[in-house]
């Protein structure tokens, strides 16, 4: 079995260093600071997306990634905590399955806190942002995943947070577990998955007994 996780609200709860990073960059550009809900509603989609959403013109755009990004290398490890069961779901995971990390966040910012929390020795695979033209909910970032995996003979399963993560996996053409434990609503990760849990360990408790 191969199992797919998404970071930010599946393994990982970084909201509180994403929204401070936001506030800064737009402190730093001095535009008006969107609400706090208004940042939170687009976490799971590229910055560059999330900036034009919150109203930045396009042709200014990646001044203000590159703003966000100075500034969360700061913060990252400070203001990030794992989920709760995520630790014990991560390491239950590895003992029968071989996992990979398919995020939209920048992908050496993502290995940075997986060795901070002492996880990325259980993951095979890392694609983020900057591993692909398409993020999310392009299936492109699983297929990269899984082109440098043995996938042969093997049950394929994204797990994550939003409905990004689920579509992505549709157009993967592989299965997908959708959690509450992050920024998606019940409602809306129904529409795309009909297997949905409240975080990551019991999503991995559900693929064991598949296996078993």
């Amino acid at each position: 079995m191969i199992i797919l996780f998404d970071l930010d609200g599946t393994l990982i709860d970084s909201t509180e260093a994403i929204l401070e990073t936001f506030h800064h960059s737009f402190n730093v550009h001095k535009y008006p600071n969107p609400e706090d809900e208004e940042i939170k509603a687009l976490i799971g989609y590229p910055l560059d997306v999330m900036y034009e959403e919150l109203g930045v013109h396009r042709d200014v755009v990646w001044d203000y990634v590159s703003t966000y990004k100075e500034y969360y290398r700061e913060i990252s490890t400070l203001r990030t905590e794992l989920l709760e069961n995520a630790r014990e779901a991560v390491i239950k995971a590895s003992e029968f399955a071989v996992l990979g990390i398919v995020t939209t966040k920048t992908g050496e910012y993502s290995r940075i806190l997986m060795e901070h929390f002492e996880l990325m020795q259980y993951f095979e695979v890392l694609i983020g942002r900057e591993d692909v033209e398409n993020p999310k909910p392009h299936e492109e970032p699983i297929l990269k995943a899984l082109e440098k995996l043995d996938t042969n003979n093997k049950e394929i399963w994204m797990i994550g947070d939003t409905k990004l993560d689920l579509i992505s996996a549709k157009n993967a053409k592989v299965n997908s577990i959708g959690l509450l434990c992050g920024y998606g609503e019940l409602d809306c990760l129904n529409k795309y998955t009909n297997v949905i849990f409240n975080d990551a360990l019991e999503a991995v408790k559900y693929l064991l007994n598949r296996k078993i």
